[in-house]
């Protein structure tokens, strides 16, 4: 069952970022068009996407929060219980791994488009 779960928040990290990356490819290639004006800019916006989808896994999928399921003294070390993968697990469980991979790939493009925007103007001057 806990492989179910990872395989689910797998999917929905994968899914998040491949639609955020559907957004953001046009403006991404054509800021770094700009700032690179080369040939290169293909191989950076390229690299650009690929981390998208790997801070969009890392962020969404988080591991430690699913070893709960494995190891009761995670969440109480006085405890030998261990937490029951119900229905409202699982929609928490997806709903973290949306929420996760959102989040991280909002710092992601942010900070991608303010020290690009910091370059533009630079090269203004």
């Amino acid at each position: 069952m806990i492989f179910l779960l990872m395989f689910g928040t797998l999917i929905i990290a994968l899914l998040t970022s491949f639609l955020i990356i559907q957004f953001f490819k046009t403006p991404i290639k054509k800021i770094l068009f700009r700032i690179i004006n080369d040939d290169l800019y293909t191989a950076w916006h390229k690299y650009m996407l690929f981390a998208i989808y790997v801070v969009g896994v890392s962020s969404g999928v988080q591991i430690w929060k699913l070893e709960r399921y494995l190891n009761p003294n995670t969440v109480n070390p006085e405890t030998t219980e261990y937490i029951q993968l119900n229905l409202a697990r699982w929609v928490l469980e997806m709903y973290r791994a949306l929420i996760g991979t959102l989040t991280g790939l909002a710092w992601l493009l942010l900070v991608f488009f303010i020290i690009c925007l910091v370059i533009i103007a630079f090269k203004k001057r």
